[in-house]
């Protein structure tokens, strides 16, 4: 008997050490930190929080946003990387960190393709292109009519050299034939600030940062720059029905450091794509002018690489030089 009962001890012990060197197996068992690229208030922020607290409700723990703003999103992901890949640690996407930083700054502390784990997709957003509601232009094609007859007098608020707003602003430009003077703000809030002060005539930046000006009267939208028209924005037209191909894209997930173990990374990209499939998620993320967003980590990174790869050309064809 007291063999028997010795064994069984042994046994709960291997057990209870089996358990405790597989990690993964009850994971989350602690809140996770959540990196923001971004500044508090942004309209990846507010996405991203809204992001985080669904799937730490679906997940069972508490997210915790941590705000690193700073050189365009780049201090956000250096810090990222950097973190133990534990699962403990996610980080926002930051597409201009991603796919613009690479070909306008020198000695990037991270390679976008090799240091992150691409996890979990969950939204996709077009920008909106706004003026000023003094202005006389109505439609897109009347703005590059009027822009045309004042070549070169028009403003064109931005949130900072090289951009979201930057590069399709003047991509819009390029393809339209058309030319304003570029004002670059320090931010998205004050570039559009500007332009509800009419010290800019228009800018073209992310829906959800634009569409409470445009549905309080201070901005008119013109256009999206989703390929097709969205029932998210039903009246507003795509670019492309006036400018042929115009076309831009941002979507949004969650990366993590290089490392995590695989079995964490499928969770989180399951879990994800069930809180992406609620009616409550997609009314949230609707009142931001976004579509829910889903996919496999491999589908995810090969959208940031093709996107890394046109912003490349567009950094080039506007001759963006690296700082």
């Amino acid at each position: 008997m007291r063999s028997a009962n010795v064994l069984l001890v042994v046994l709960t012990i291997v057990a209870s050490a089996a358990h405790a060197a597989d990690p993964v197996k009850d994971y989350p068992v602690r809140p996770i930190r959540l990196i923001m690229p971004n500044a508090p208030g942004s309209s990846a922020d507010t996405m991203g929080r809204i992001a985080a607290t669904r799937l730490g409700d679906a997940l069972g723990q508490q997210i915790v946003v941590d705000n690193r703003a700073g050189a365009g999103g780049v201090l956000g992901m250096e810090i990222g990387k950097n973190a133990n890949p534990d699962g403990y640690t996610l980080i926002t996407t930051s597409l201009g960190a991603l796919t613009v930083s690479p070909h306008i700054r020198k000695n990037l502390p991270y390679d976008p393709m090799k240091d992150f784990e691409y996890v979990a997709l969950y939204s996709r957003q077009g920008n909106v292109l706004v003026v000023h509601p003094s202005l006389p232009a109505k439609s897109v094609k009347e703005l590059v009519d009027y822009a045309r007859a004042k070549q070169g007098k028009l403003n064109m608020a931005t949130a900072g050299p090289g951009s979201q707003s930057h590069l399709n602003g003047t991509s819009l430009m390029m393809a339209a034939g058309f030319q304003s003077l570029h004002v670059p703000y320090k931010g998205g809030g004050p570039s559009m600030a500007a332009v509800i002060a009419n010290e800019a005539q228009w800018s073209i930046a992310p829906a959800g940062a634009m569409m409470s000006h445009v549905r309080a009267g201070r901005l008119r939208a013109l256009g999206h720059s989703l390929p097709e028209r969205t029932p998210l924005l039903p009246d507003i037209p795509a670019i492309a029905e006036s400018v042929p191909g115009f076309r831009y894209v941002a979507f949004s997930g969650f990366l993590a450091p290089k490392g995590v173990p695989k079995p964490v990374l499928q969770k989180i990209n399951a879990t994800m794509a069930r809180v992406v499939a609620t009616p409550e998620m997609r009314e949230q993320l609707a009142l931001q002018g976004a579509e829910p967003a889903t996919g496999s980590p491999e589908e995810f990174r090969k959208a940031v690489y093709e996107e890394l790869i046109e912003t490349g050309k567009l950094v080039k064809a506007i001759g963006l030089k690296a700082e």
